[in-house]
């Protein structure tokens, strides 16, 4: 027997919460233009991974660690050693784990319980009908999302100046596909539906009978049967909060899901009423981690004890001894990405005298802009921040700003011209009549050629209302966060990176996140022109900064697809130091050939350096590069902790130097800890959820994919957006390319100083609290000494640790 709930005990407040809390356990997912990685477990860092992999699972079957055949199979081969496996067993918190080592073996070989999902309303009523309802759902719901949140992609779209609830009821009064699939008079019931989102929801959470305590895992579960729309809808809200505004997309999604269930409900009631009761009061009910998911994320801690031990063991090599008081002959300063450490051990290796740094790629630099003859607005900046300059790719006198508004005029024709041979009336026609126009350009392509000169790119420039007080301030801030406050080389190469590659919907996703998706050569030049500013330098000698008159600053582009470096040298105008620079070209193609050769053996159907070029061309290339997969590692240390060593292309690496900082109080510390860690944490987890659940998300198999909308694809010709990354992207086609690990953080620094910025951290603390990330303090040797384990607590590293890592 059912409990009627009156609409009164729905006020606003619980059902408004309740749909704000589910809203907010969904992952946000940024556009093609401009997509970053995102951790698509951010709603569930309150959590270990064994308690979200309970919840995930009782709502949607999503896995959170890889299958107990892939651990074996490691463990077998001696990677997961038995001192891995005792110490993951020491250091789980939950109660009812394996009593020994031994026990812990045995369940590899056992067969989890199967515990099915708790279903919807659809799931019910297909199983009675016959009908695949839950499929018929995503598929409308796709159709409209598709042209409702399109971004210019659709030569019609459906107005935004509607809500998304009201958009969806006035296209779906006249969608006949639910009523010819025999739902009975969908269209009228969606006629008859609130006006309002709130009302919509009231109604619904009363005439299906739910209880208060399940709204919010019910709700949580029909936004994850949206896929990517909800994730676009969360990426709506995190845009508004960030403005200080606020967005009601995401909830009028679950209205529209919602109105699904209520519609199938009310055609099923009879035959579903005692199982609808039963999935309520389970969704209702608290619960404990999963015991076989306890036992699975033991594993997964033994697989990341075993990488850290790796780590500790190349960390503890000698270090590289340094010329003491030797003026290098140069400074390139890259972005913390992976790749770049690569490339970096390279250039370094090709001349003693050449130093590299690690700084995130935005390089301080929070830039809203605008590229040459561009009417849109780029913001290359990591999106958990907003921006506080403006910038341009034009000049501000009036001869090039009348030159900039006939190229916009041009640029518009261009992007209609674009439209229209997208358009659904002009797309066939097209093909036969135009298509031989572009039989040269594809040749060219094809052959490498035809593409703009990266290097002739009009030079971006900041806004000039920008004073010049804010200048020396912000050169300030960013020349501490790189701990680059004395010892300056002549040359200075900032040195931004994007990719190169040719029919890839998912390009920006190669691109640097820290500058939202963009490549990073703007804010490289940027930077560049500030720290070049005569006035800047002034003001910089008077705090404590002295740059020598003859040390130059210049922006560049490292490409991670070919490991080239275009040196952006007519920015600097007579300054140029044409010597210099060539000599510097000569260190970074050799440093490139370097790189390459080092990144080609693990390519698929790669056999030299030579091929690397080859790939960032074919158009039918699903694998030009491996981006960000087989990270493990953050390091933020002194680069001679690291220098000489190597580290496989797989960690990132910020130069901080914590004597520098303590008598400011560690700001650079605070910065680092509550930014390029979380940023490089999303990166790290959406590596990890795209490997062990591909599924729900990853974005599936390239070969099947179609844009919709410009903002992301769909796997095939309908269904749910799929967010998250490919499978060529975590696969090489035979096996996994990338290990699911969570990030190991090691950074040399006071323990104090670290315990007191999680302490006024929370959200940064859970991460680390509840095992998505793993941290460590290095000593002043650069080795892993110290241990955070939780509760704002440490451990020295074990000397038999240590042992076993060497």
């Amino acid at each position: 027997m059912t409990q009627q709930f009156d609409i009164l005990d729905f006020d606003r407040a619980t059902l408004r919460a309740a749909a704000d809390h589910a809203g907010r356990m969904i992952p946000p997912v940024w556009p093609l233009a401009s997509s970053v990685a995102v951790n698509p477990f951010l709603g569930q860092t309150g959590e270990t991974l064994a308690e979200a992999g309970t919840r995930l699972a009782r709502i949607a079957d999503i896995p959170v660690t890889m299958p107990r055949s892939w651990y074996k199979k490691q463990i077998e081969a001696g990677a997961i050693t038995d001192f891995d496996l005792e110490a993951a067993l020491g250091s789980t918190i939950h109660a009812g784990k394996p009593d020994s080592i031994e026990a812990l073996k045995a369940a590899l070989d056992a067969t989890p319980a199967c515990r099915a999902p708790l279903p919807t309303m659809a799931d019910l009523a297909s199983e009675i009908s016959g009908t695949d309802w839950t499929g018929l759902i995503a598929d409308r719901i796709g159709v409209w999302a598709g042209s409702y949140f399109d971004e210019g992609q659709a030569l019609w779209g459906l107005s935004k100046r509607k809500t998304a609830w009201s958009s969806w009821r006035a296209y779906a009064t006249h969608d006949l596909t639910p009523e010819i699939q025999g739902l009975k008079q969908f269209g009228s019931q969606v006629s008859d539906a609130p006006n309002l989102t709130a009302d919509a929801l009231a109604v619904a959470a009363r005439e299906l009978d739910l209880s208060p305590d399940a709204l919010e895992n019910y709700f949580h579960q029909l936004l994850l049967t949206t896929g990517g729309w909800a994730q676009y809808a969360r990426h709506l809200l995190w845009k508004a909060e960030l403005a200080g505004r606020t967005d009601g997309t995401l909830t009028d999604l679950l209205s529209i899901r919602l109105f699904f269930e209520l519609a199938l409900f009310r055609q099923y009631k009879n035959e579903v009423a005692d199982a609808w009761c039963d999935i309520q009061q389970a969704h209702a009910e608290s619960f404990a981690a999963d015991p076989d998911l306890i036992i699975n994320e033991i594993f997964q801690c033994a697989a990341e004890r075993a990488q850290q031990r790796d780590l500790s063991a190349r960390l503890g090599q000698p270090m590289t001894a340094e010329t003491a008081n030797a003026r290098p002959s140069l400074q390139a300063a890259f972005c913390i990405d992976v790749r770049s450490e690569v490339f970096r051990r390279a250039l370094e290796a090709v001349n003693p005298s050449i130093r590299t740094l690690g700084f995130a790629g935005f390089f301080g630099v929070f830039a809203n802009h605008k590229e040459f003859a561009s009417d849109i607005e780029e913001l290359r900046l990591p999106v958990l921040l907003n921006p506080t300059v403006t910038s341009s790719a034009c000049s501000h006198d009036a001869e090039s700003q009348k030159k900039d508004h006939q190229n916009r005029i041009a640029s518009r024709a261009v992007r209609a011209w674009g439209r229209f041979k997208q358009a659904a009336v002009s797309s066939f026609a097209f093909v036969e009549a135009a298509g031989p126009i572009y039989a040269g350009k594809l040749a060219l392509s094809a052959l490498g050629r035809g593409d703009k000169d990266k290097a002739a790119a009009p030079k971006p420039q900041f806004d000039p209302s920008l004073d010049e007080a804010t200048k020396i301030a912000s050169a300030e801030t960013v020349l501490r966060a790189m701990s680059l406050t004395d010892g300056f080389a002549p040359l200075i190469v900032l040195a931004g990176h994007g990719a190169n590659v040719v029919n890839n919907p998912h390009e920006s996703g190669l691109h640097c996140g820290a500058c939202g998706g963009y490549s990073g050569e703007v804010n490289a030049r940027l930077l560049a022109s500030l720290l070049n500013d005569k006035a800047v330098r002034t003001g910089l000698a008077g705090r404590g900064i002295v740059i020598p008159s003859d040390t130059v600053f210049i922006g560049a582009l490292h490409d991670t697809t070919t490991d080239t470096m275009t040196l952006y040298d007519q920015d600097l105008g007579p300054r140029m130091p044409k010597q210099a620079l060539d000599q510097a070209r000569t260190w970074f193609a050799e440093a490139g050939r370097v790189a390459r050769g080092e990144r080609s053996k693990t390519l698929p159907r790669s056999t030299s350096a030579e091929d690397i070029a080859k790939r960032a061309k074919d158009w039918a290339e699903t694998r030009p590069e491996w981006a960000l997969a087989r990270c493990k590692g953050f390091i933020a240390a002194p680069r001679s902790r690291t220098s000489g060593k190597s580290l496989e292309g797989r960690a990132f690496l910020h130069d901080y130097d914590w004597h520098l900082d303590e008598p400011n109080g560690y700001p650079v510390l605070e910065l680092i800890m509550t930014a390029p860690v979380v940023v490089a944490s999303w990166i790290s987890l959406q590596y990890y959820g795209s490997t062990v659940a591909p599924q729900v998300f990853g974005s599936g198999n390239k070969l099947l994919h179609n844009v919709v909308g410009g903002l992301g694809v769909l796997e095939g010709n309908g269904g749910p957006l799929r967010a998250g990354l490919a499978w060529q992207s975590v696969h090489d086609g035979t096996e996994f390319i990338h290990e699911p690990l969570r990030l190991s953080v090691c950074i040399e620094a006071p323990v104090s100083a670290m315990t007191d910025i999680l302490n006024r951290h929370p959200d940064v603390r859970a991460l680390f609290d509840n095992g998505w990330l793993h941290l460590f303090a290095l000593d002043d040797h650069g080795r892993m000494a110290q241990r955070y384990t939780g509760n704002l607590t440490w451990a020295s590293v074990a000397a038999d640790e240590l042992a076993a890592a060497a």
